[in-house]
């Protein structure tokens, strides 16, 4: 069983969670991010096997320096994005000077794709590209359990006016790609609360389920 711990973090509330399986020892983080103080607490006493990151603006990969040095557990990201965490102006962080600092760390060590399997704390994740809000974000699916970063919200949408944002894709890969999943699949969106497939595709008023 996937035991979820989220911990909403920075100004801009990002949802960042604290995965394990059944080894309480071990565990792996989505999106660390920013002022990731609650996060490093709850990790002291755990092997990280891997920080994931659905994309890489600045609010999902504020923490991955602290952690990442603290913890020597290696990054996973999107290949199209894969010097966006050395860039300040990429990840965002330069034009949101009211949120913070410009931020910079070392490259992902390791690359994501379509299709990928990464199997972390016995349990396998499902790597889906679904770009739109940014060109390499991914959502990843673990049995009933769907990360979806700031793709699809309860009853909202990512924006899409941010560097390489574009709107068409957005909507294509939510209904062409989250849309396909069961009903039941939870969604744990990058802000807000969750949602279930299900529920987005009878609600949600930014993508219809067609």
């Amino acid at each position: 069983m996937l035991k979820i711990r989220t911990f909403t973090l920075g100004p801009l509330q990002t949802n960042a969670y604290l995965l394990q399986g059944e080894d309480p020892g071990k565990a792996i983080i989505i999106d660390p991010g920013m002022n990731p103080g609650a996060l490093v607490k709850a990790i002291q006493d755990l092997e990280i096997e891997a920080i994931v990151l659905t994309h890489a603006h600045f609010d999902h990969m504020g923490g991955v320096d602290e952690i990442r040095k603290l913890k020597g557990c290696p990054v996973y990201l999107h290949d199209l994005e894969s010097d966006w965490l050395s860039s300040p102006k990429l990840n965002g962080s330069m034009n949101w000077p009211q949120a913070t600092p410009p931020l910079s760390t070392e490259p992902a060590e390791y690359a994501m794709d379509e299709g990928q399997k990464l199997n972390f704390i016995g349990h396998t994740f499902h790597v889906f590209h679904t770009p739109g809000h940014s060109p390499g974000s991914v959502s990843l699916l673990c049995g009933e359990d769907l990360f979806a970063g700031d793709v699809l919200f309860r009853m909202g949408v990512g924006r899409t006016d941010l560097t390489g944002g574009r709107e068409r894709d957005l909507i294509d890969s939510i209904q062409n790609k989250l849309y396909t999943f069961g009903d039941e699949v939870r969604v744990h969106p990058g802000h807000g609360p969750k949602t279930t497939i299900g529920y987005e595709k009878q609600n949600n008023p930014y993508v219809s389920a067609r």
